[in-house]
């Protein structure tokens, strides 16, 4: 069955319900395995763990089998299996920094654990509350303003860590406000391309073949250019500052369909980075482990200025001696990368541990995810619907892209979180609500398509089922 055919299906619950089970079934048994391998025995909190997966898979399903019965149904169990296996790598990575307490790193999979229960709930308070995804569009400018807040926030009240600022710290607890910022920053590039969307896809001037955006429209690009740049500036944040432009631009390709667009995109993208980091010293002490990652095993004095850390080389290693398919899980020494190794630099573990094989693997999960994502925008009826998907699936794909091209020397080290694998509570709970929007979409897609209810039309009967008028949302003044 193809994917096309296998979202058209009638019995796409049932289709979930089997690739749930799938996923409990490979998370239960990696846990397991890491502990035979690396201590000869059974974890001794397995049986907890697989009861705790068993219900972080069963409660949503539920919930999406009555209140978003039409969704897609890969989206929740690839999100979940993403999800198990980082709880794995996390259990993995907490044997060797329990063994080795030099290290002084703190065990994160049982607070992983905690932060998956909190983000399922959190999509599943979202798919009960929010019924229609067009109610976003009515709260555009003010989804804005919040964002604007939270985006600037960590430079007035957030914490210096690691070089950049990019953590609120409330007591005990800390939070990366960036990650909940691509998706307000999404929801509202939707809203304002539904409505301009024509002003800039049909008016401006032609310039040596190239037609150029209209100048009054080109007002919102330039604001996002500069706010992407101060971010970049007072919070030292490359990873957040990419993602933040590159959805707009992304989004604003796909409204417009325009490559004059993409092409001021990057250009402004380009001159900003360059003056950046040219001038700030945290982002060109990145840039130089980028360039010479190798360079930090020479005397300190033959160094090249700014570079600090052997984070890459030791990356770099990692993924040269995994081979194509890995020492073995549990069989590394992911734990020479340091404090990052279960952070930002969690595919290197996998890179060592299961080789090529594997980080394919969980790449081709992010592809598989983000391509549903874009599925759900092609099967979208209104405007907002499709530009919306359009976003979160594009920022879903620009965090992988620059976590592991920055691991793998690709591009300069960003320090965000790979989603849904890395340490982190604040990536994950946004990546969930993430994926309760995409199954909103989704389901609200399908339903247009396929009404659920008395009058609905039976299986290859589709055509005669009457369908309820819905009336389109306007968005805020």
């Amino acid at each position: 069955m193809t994917f096309a055919a296998l979202a058209q299906a009638p019995n796409r619950r049932r289709t979930e319900a089997w690739l749930l089970g799938f996923v409990v079934l490979i998370t239960v048994f990696g846990y397991a395995y890491t502990g035979l391998s690396m201590t000869g025995k059974l974890p001794d909190g397995l049986t907890g763990f697989a009861v705790s997966v068993f219900f972080v898979a069963l409660v949503p399903h539920l919930v999406v089998r009555r209140f978003a019965p039409r969704a897609d149904p890969l989206i929740l169990p690839l999100a979940t299996l993403l999800t198990g296996i980082g709880l794995v790598l996390l259990h993995r990575l907490d044997i060797t920094y329990a063994a080795k307490p030099r290290l002084k790193i703190a065990q994160a999979a049982s607070g992983q654990l905690v932060w998956t229960v909190i983000g399922v709930a959190v999509c599943i308070a979202i798919l009960l509350l929010l019924r229609d995804h067009r109610i976003l569009q009515r709260y555009i400018y003010l989804t804005m303003a919040v964002a604007l807040i939270l985006l600037m926030a960590p430079a007035f009240f957030g914490a210096d860590q690691f070089g950049a600022k990019r953590w609120i710290i409330l007591g005990p607890l800390s939070m990366q406000p960036g990650e909940f910022v691509k998706i307000m920053i999404a929801v509202f590039f939707a809203g304002y391309l539904t409505v301009n969307r024509d002003a800039l896809a049909l008016t401006g001037r032609r310039v040596m073949g190239v037609q150029l955006p209209p100048g009054r429209q080109l007002g919102p690009i330039f604001t996002i250019w500069v706010i992407s740049l101060l971010v970049l500036v007072f919070e030292r944040d490359l990873g957040t500052s990419l993602i933040f432009f590159g959805v707009f631009v992304i989004m604003l390709y796909m409204a417009t369909e325009r490559t004059s667009w993409v092409l001021c995109g990057l250009a402004m993208a380009a001159v900003g980075a360059v003056t950046v980091g040219s001038i700030e010293p945290h982002v060109k002490g990145r840039i130089m482990a980028w360039l010479h990652p190798m360079d930090i095993f020479l005397p300190e004095g033959q160094r090249p200025p700014g570079l600090i850390s052997d984070q890459a080389a030791q990356a770099l290693f990692s993924f040269g001696s995994g081979g194509i398919s890995g020492s073995g899980l549990g069989q590394g020494h992911p734990e020479l990368i340091g404090f990052a190794g279960n952070s930002d630099f969690i595919l290197t573990t996998v890179g060592e541990e299961l080789g090529l094989a594997g980080v394919m693997a969980i790449l081709m999960l992010y592809t598989l995810l983000a391509q549903r994502g874009l599925r759900v925008s092609l099967t979208a009826r209104d405007p907002f619907g499709k530009l919306l998907a359009v976003g979160l699936a594009g920022a879903l794909l620009l965090q992988v892209f620059v976590v592991a091209g920055g691991v793998t020397g690709l591009i300069p080290l960003t320090g965000k979180a790979l989603p849904f694998l890395a340490k982190g509570g604040s990536s994950l709970v946004a990546n969930w609500v993430m994926i309760a929007l995409l199954i909103r979409i989704s389901d609200s897609a399908q339903r247009r398509r396929e009404p659920v209810g008395p009058g609905a039309s039976r299986p290859g009967r589709r055509g005669r089922g009457r369908r309820r008028a819905e009336p389109e949302l306007e968005p805020e003044a």
